[in-house]
């Protein structure tokens, strides 16, 4: 799949100027006060823009080259890596790896194992991969759930929005928190 970064971006900006509020996955991020921040699937940048700009170090990942290049001319002095999530090795860890935007539905299927475990590796001991995405469109949380337990991750908490609603089994949108097993 492809993208047009700029087209997007001028989504979101839209939105923003419409007076919504497009910073829910920052606000939620910051719950656990992380200092560094692996934004997975970062688009044109929104989330670690806006984390950076709280004082988070923050480092974006997107496979796709428009995304990243909108990224890129939107924060040059940001960290942008175009790469495979699947099989990203950045060199070091995070405190937070953030998959917003249902980044795991496009991944093909077939490879979200994978995805998870790239993200994982990416996770200091105490540090949290979190994930957010629309459900009913061919990714259980359970199979989810099962990927991050294959990586040495469990579930620490599930919510059905980025500003914290409760999760019900009638959610269309899950929000999940793992941690590695201690």
């Amino acid at each position: 799949m492809s993208w047009d970064g700029r087209s997007y971006q001028d989504r979101f900006d839209r939105l923003e100027a419409s007076g919504l509020d497009v910073h829910g996955e920052a606000d939620f991020a910051m719950r656990w006060a992380p200092t560094s921040l692996l934004d997975a699937g970062c688009g044109t940048g929104r989330v670690a823009r806006e984390l950076a700009r709280r004082g988070v170090d923050t480092v974006g990942v997107d496979l796709d080259r428009s995304m990243i290049e909108t990224a890129r001319q939107l924060d040059p002095d940001l960290a942008w890596a175009l790469g495979d999530l699947c099989r990203l090795d950045l060199g070091r860890s995070f405190d937070m790896v953030m998959m917003a935007g249902n980044v795991p539905l496009f991944t093909p299927a077939g490879t979200r194992a994978a995805l998870v475990a790239g993200c994982s590796r990416h996770l200091g001991p105490d540090a949290r991969l979190v994930a957010g995405f629309q459900l009913g469109r061919g990714y259980l949380l359970t199979e989810y759930d099962d990927h991050c337990r294959q990586v040495g991750l469990a579930c620490t908490g599930r919510w059905s929005t980025w500003s914290g609603e409760p999760y019900t089994d009638d959610s269309e949108y899950a929000v999940s928190v793992h941690q590695p097993i201690s």
